[in-house]
């Protein structure tokens, strides 16, 4: 197995039945790195944006070296706001959800409106994790999105011709 080297790419999956979507196969084959060969997706909400972040379990130590990093900055600025168990509530709250060989896993209801995902996912990567964002609200999104908001519309065109996403 090669070592874990980021996530790259975008992709679509139309939502199935159930709440069940499909991890593209390059995101499957680095989840799976990225989690030491276990079938494990990491998903939660992103704290600025309204969509989702799946990665691997590699990066749980990241988290704790972040959570870390923050501490000490609250500290040297004397930030007394700062409050280390409500940081790590945020960063560890994520699911651990299984996915099978084809990539088949459901998505919590929680996480489909905390992320407003009906139909579908676009997921666009971003090297220590990937978003997954419901088009819509992509689509809503500034210029700064244009790149992603387009490889969305060609994928979800894509899909629905019956193309492979």
């Amino acid at each position: 197995m090669s070592a874990f080297g980021g996530y790259n790419g975008q992709a679509y999956s139309p939502s199935g039945e159930k709440g069940r979507f499909v991890l593209p196969p390059a995101f499957r084959k680095a989840v799976k790195e990225s989690s030491g060969g276990s079938r494990t997706l990491c998903l939660t909400v992103h704290d600025k944006f309204d969509c989702l972040i799946g990665f691997g379990l590699s990066r749980i130590d990241q988290l704790h070296a972040k959570l870390d990093r923050e501490e000490d900055l609250a500290i040297s600025r004397k930030d007394d706001s700062f409050d280390r168990d409500v940081r790590a509530a945020q960063l560890f709250g994520f699911e651990q959800l299984s996915f099978d060989d084809s990539g088949r896993f459901v998505m919590p209801e929680h996480l489909r409106e905390l992320g407003k995902i009906s139909d579908g996912a676009y997921f666009h990567a971003a090297g220590d994790f990937f978003f997954v964002w419901s088009p819509e609200e992509l689509l809503q999104m500034g210029p700064e999105w244009k790149g992603a908001q387009a490889a969305c519309s060609k994928l979800m065109a894509t899909a629905k011709k019956g193309g492979s996403a």
